[in-house]
């Protein structure tokens, strides 16, 4: 505007006016930078609590998973390949990572079965996630 202005030979605003425009830009900038900040930091914040609580609830987790293999009275392999399936392993998987045949592991599986009252891997997970739902605050 002002180099129009120049050009044309006049001014269409005048400098206290222009001066004003610019500090208003200024201090609308410096308010702009001043939110984006606090909005960050809260962000930020958030973030942190969120983790804190994800963490605590992955503990409350492993605490409810280890209560049922105790209560079920699991030996410590057929622990791991009842974690490796709450995880969603398959048993050509769970038979890799833990070096053993795929037989060893389905003999495996349908003790933890059996023990635990349940006839499959989905009444498996499901078992844990009632427990976690019912434990939520209302």
């Amino acid at each position: 505007m002002q180099i129009a202005g120049s050009v044309l030979g006049f001014s269409p605003v005048g400098w206290r006016l222009y001066e004003l425009i610019e500090i208003g830009a200024a201090v609308g900038l410096l308010l702009g930078i001043v939110s984006g900040i606090l909005v960050l930091r809260t962000t930020m914040a958030r973030n942190l609590r969120v983790e804190d609580q994800l963490r605590i609830a992955s503990g409350a987790f492993m605490e409810v998973m280890n209560e049922r293999f105790n209560g079920w009275g699991l030996t410590p392999a057929e622990r791991d390949v009842a974690l490796f399936a709450i995880k969603g392993m398959s048993t050509q998987e769970i038979a890799g990572l833990r070096g053993v045949s795929e037989g060893t592991i389905k003999a495996q599986t349908n003790a933890i079965y059996r023990k635990a009252g349940i006839s499959g891997r989905a009444q498996l997970l499901s078992l844990f996630i009632e427990d976690m739902v019912a434990d939520l605050p209302e």
